[in-house]
């Protein structure tokens, strides 16, 4: 009986992935892999916060991507399941972009939200 590969939790898009890389390219030597996790703050409750990682915990979600290893903190995932995280670049900003289905609303300036 073959096993099924079950899906990640979240989808990286291929501008995340580069992104991911470029990150992964200029990393400590001592980081194995970037980590996504939603600690608690900002006025909606949760934020999202992406970091180098210098070692593995057997609770997060591990995905791996063409530059690197990509953690899901093991704490989060149930606010993360289903979401698209991709990298954005215009004149003025630069940064991580989350479309997530599990949150119920966000702060006005973006940097928190809800579940």
């Amino acid at each position: 009986m073959a096993t099924r590969v079950r899906p990640a939790a979240i989808l990286l898009t291929p501008n995340a992935e580069r992104r991911v890389a470029d990150l992964m390219a200029k990393a400590p030597a001592d980081a194995i892999g970037v980590k996504l996790s939603t600690p608690r703050r900002g006025c909606s409750g949760l934020a999202y916060s992406v970091d180098y990682v210098t070692t593995t915990n057997a609770m997060d979600e591990r995905i791996e991507t063409p530059g690197g290893t990509f953690f899901v903190d093991g704490g989060s995932i149930l606010y993360l399941i289903g979401s698209t995280m991709d990298w954005v670049e215009d004149d003025f900003t630069a940064g991580f972009v989350f479309a997530n289905p599990n949150a119920k609303g966000a702060c006005g300036c973006g940097e928190s939200f809800t579940v």
